[in-house]
């Protein structure tokens, strides 16, 4: 049986390799996007922030910045999730002194950090941070001319801010940190030899101190072992010698080697740990997609056969024996393929990679991964490829040999199977369902809702493909056959006979639309419905920025301008709101924004709907977004506990509830209780009101702001309040990713499956031709019929991706969907093309000789 099994295979891969061509493209590009994205997930897994700061320390004690959140589930054990700060959480500054006694230590140095804004003669307002000189043996810095600085007034700077302020030994430049601007007289030049980092200006240590503001803290301490000391014996003496918590309730953590980057950038692991599930969940949908496209156009390929395979079945071939048979043909197209695709996976992973690539978290690439990636993805096409060829060919398989005539002759089921039917039935009515249900809810829940909507209704299209052709071929039918004439009727009349035929070319159209429609649209949508209410909640007209951001007396300075009404400051900051959601602990990490009451009602509305914003005073109030008061269940005058950016725990009562809160995020603060738990207290912009509609003198405004280098004015604009900025390189990469990796790969998919089709569809045309069919006649019914995939594929893949967005529209923004017009011009002409493309080109340019016939 192997053996004759083995000869069908052979034979048929000869008798129809332009059919397998479709399967074994669809197939390749699957195993490489399959791979890429294994080899994108790899490298995020195995990311470390870079060492750059602490590359001359041999260890770097500093606080865990994580925070975490214990509860127990329904039904199961207790569970604990974990979530990345924003802000740095400090050191007492005890620790610095236990450090320097454990042993294999020879030097423990107090590493704080302060923005500055430096001027010199050559630029005003040049960004820098502020560090010890003691510090500087941490990267290291080396003197390349002059000498360290001795008294408070004097500073070295470092090669690029030299450059920048054109400063060097014996000059002056001034220095802003939170206060006004001070003159300070360059003692010394440093530079580390590198390329790259913070510009830095170092000061002595006990004016860094005074700068830091916190004097009873400090950021990290640097660790500098004796000579031939290993890393993990000094691990092993700090752990010993140091408190199992630093100020709070955080644990102190020990970082050697890579794991000292943790300690520059912060935020780094914490980007990593929102972007994997994100990234992961495009995976998953890619891994859909590709096992879509692939069943759908192995089981077309399997289906165009159908008689020849019938007509085996009745000169005795076993059913065994053809199902051996196309599952070998689909193995070795499919394995090829994905040998292919998984060599493939290695470039377009590396492109992938490189979008999502930063500076405080570059992505590696080890020798093995992409091996393993591109194996991963192969094995996983061609194991997938078997089983579906096995199932296609069952319906043939088993018709007895005496109704094989019969199947033989009807080659092409008229409707599909009772279980297909019922299975996209039961799937159609899941993805409505779960599309409803992410109404009634909110946050993520209602964005995982929607997401499982779309994914349903998909599935279930294809399922339904054969009802979905007959239903758009009674809309569409009437205007072909009138609008076309002869073409348009030979259009019709094919479209109605062969209903399975026609969805199969219709599924990865309504793939592509739905696919695509639901990534652009979901964003959009968000980032319209949070323009408007950042732009209605906006009620400055001017408003001022500085590099590294402004100090709280800039604000009291603006304040005492002639013509200014109202001034505000707005300071940034993250909170961490532990919840549940059915039943499971969450942790949400939220931007806020600090503000001041007083003015603020002049500079910023956010839509009072309950209580009063002149309440928002002291280190115990908050004023919080209905939306998200109605998930707490609370009101004006409860209590809200949340965790601030480096972790402190603070119990706030409600004073306020506000509308705008897409704009202006969920939660709003008293700046005095978010400026002493933040990195830096510095307002990113001060939102200026001009009294009774007037112009503020600018040159009165430059005058209150001379002391604080490179402050500027400008005209307020909604992204000065909104809480987010429109989108963030991450967004802009994951978009780029979802919408143009997957959706080439679904484009793709159009393309081959019904070029599939139009090479299965050659004897048809040459019997129009001899029944006396002219050339532009068939080419004419080939463009209608191109036209009917293409407007229904848009139409059902439009329905289809509606219904998710628009619960999820209603639920997050409550709004309907919005998608720019352009885009979907932009994407309608791309689906047509590829259409168009899938269609014409096998049956005119590559069929050629099947038009001329005569």
């Amino acid at each position: 049986m192997r053996r004759a099994s083995a000869f069908l295979a052979r034979r048929s891969l000869r008798a129809h390799r332009r059919a397998w061509t479709a399967v074994f493209v669809a197939t390749a590009a699957a195993a490489a996007l399959i791979g890429a994205f294994a080899l994108v997930l790899g490298s995020l897994l195995l990311a470390r922030p870079p060492v750059e700061r602490y590359a001359g320390a041999d260890a770097v004690v500093t606080a865990d910045q994580r925070v975490t959140y214990t509860a127990k589930p329904w039904g199961s054990e207790p569970r604990t999730v974990s979530a990345y700060l924003s802000e740095r959480v400090r050191l007492d500054r005890s620790v610095v002194a236990r450090a320097a006694a454990a042993d294999g230590v020879a030097k423990a140095v107090a590493d704080d950090s302060v923005p500055l804004a430096v001027g010199g003669a050559a630029a005003v307002g040049v960004p820098a941070v502020g560090r010890s000189w003691a510090s500087a043996a941490l990267t290291p810095y080396r003197l390349t001319a002059g000498h360290a600085p001795r008294t408070g007034s004097e500073v070295v700077v470092d090669r690029a801010v030299a450059a920048a302020t054109g400063s060097g030994p014996g000059s002056r430049v001034t220095l802003r940190a939170d206060g006004a601007s001070r003159p300070y007289t360059v003692s010394g030049v440093a530079d580390t030899g590198r390329r790259g980092g913070s510009p830095a200006v170092f000061l002595t240590e006990r004016r860094l101190t005074d700068l830091a503001g916190h004097p009873g803290t400090v950021d990290a301490v640097g660790i500098v072992a004796e000579q031939g000391v290993p890393a993990g014996a000094l691990r092993e003496s700090l752990a010993g010698a140091l408190p199992d918590r630093a100020r709070g309730d955080r644990g102190i953590l020990v970082l050697t080697g890579p794991e000292r980057g943790r300690a520059e950038h912060l935020d780094a692991l914490g980007a990593r740990a929102e972007l994997l599930p994100l990234l992961a969940s495009v995976a998953a949908t890619v891994l859909m997609v590709a096992l879509l496209v692939i069943a759908t156009t192995i089981a077309q390929a399997v289906h165009q056969r159908s008689g020849e395979l019938a007509l085996l079945r009745a000169v005795g071939a076993t059913p065994r024996q053809l199902r051996s048979a196309v599952g070998r043909e689909a193995g070795r197209v499919a394995g090829y393929a994905a040998l292919l695709g998984g060599a493939g996976a290695l470039p377009l992973g590396l492109v992938m990679r490189s979008l999502l690539t930063t500076d405080a978290l570059p992505l590696p690439v080890p020798v093995w991964l992409p091996v393993a990636a591109g194996a991963a993805g192969a094995a996983l096409i061609a194991l997938a490829a078997r089983p579906v060829a096995l199932l296609a060919a069952r319906s043939v398989t088993r018709v007895r040999p005496a109704d094989a005539p019969g199947a033989a002759r009807a080659a092409e089921p008229a409707e599909p199977g009772r279980f297909r039917t019922i299975a996209g039935a039961i799937l159609a009515v899941a993805g409505v369902g779960s599309a409803g249900a992410a109404t009634a809810q909110g946050g993520q829940a209602a964005a995982v809702a929607a997401s499982g909507a779309a994914t349903s209704l998909i599935i279930a299209v294809a399922l339904l493909g054969p009802w979905i052709a007959r239903g758009a071929t009674r809309v569409l039918g009437t205007p072909v056959r009138r609008l076309g004439g002869a073409s348009g009727f030979l259009a019709a009349r094919s479209a109605a006979a062969h209903h399975r035929r026609l969805g199969a070319a219709i599924t990865p159209v309504v793939l592509v639309v739905a696919f695509v429609c639901v990534q652009l649209a979901a964003g959009s949508t968000l980032e319209r419905a949070a323009g408007r209410e950042a732009a209605a909640a906006l009620r400055a007209d001017l408003v001022a920025t500085g590099p590294g951001g402004l100090p709280a007396d800039a604000v009291r300075a603006v304040r005492g301008v002639p013509g200014v009404a109202a001034a505000t400051g707005v300071l940034r900051s993250t909170v961490v709101l532990a919840r549940r959601e059915l039943g499971e602990p969450v942790l949400d990490r939220l931007p806020v924004l600090g503000v001041t009451a007083d003015g603020l009602s002049g500079t910023l509305d956010p839509g009072v709907t309950a209580g009063d914003l002149a309440g928002l005073r002291g280190r115990g109030t908050v004023a919080v977004g209905e939306d998200r008061a109605a998930d707490l269940d609370i009101g004006t005058g409860d209590t809200v506990e949340l965790r601030l950016g480096d972790g402190a725990r603070v119990r706030l009562r409600v004073v306020a509830l506000y509308e705008r809160a897409l704009g202006i995020g969920e939660f709003m603060l008293p700046r005095e209780l978010l400026a002493g738990h933040v990195s830096a207290p510095y307002d990113q912009q001060v939102l200026i009101r001009s009294a009774d509609g007037g112009a503020v003198a600018a040159p009165a405004l430059r005058r209150a702001l001379a002391p604080y280098p490179g402050a500027r004015v400008g005209a307020a604009t909604a992204d000065d309040v909104r809480i987010a900025p429109p989108t963030s390189d991450g967004d802009d990469a994951l978009v780029v990713i979802g919408v143009g990796v997957i959706g080439g790969f679904a484009l793709l998919s159009v393309v081959s499956t019904l070029s599939l089709i139009s090479v299965g569809r050659r004897p048809e045309l040459r019997l129009l031709r001899v029944v006396g069919a002219g050339r532009r006649q068939v080419r004419r019914m080939l463009v209608l019929e191109t036209g009917l995939v293409a407007v229904a594929g848009l139409a059902v893949g439009t329905l289809v991706a509606a219904v998710p967005l628009t619960a999820f529209a209603v639920s997050a923004a409550g709004s309907v969907p919005y998608l720019p017009p352009a885009h979907y011009g932009v994407l309608a002409l791309t689906v047509t093309v590829a259409a168009g493309l899938g269609t014409m080109w096998p049956g005119t340019a590559g069929g050629r000789s099947v038009l001329h016939r005569g």
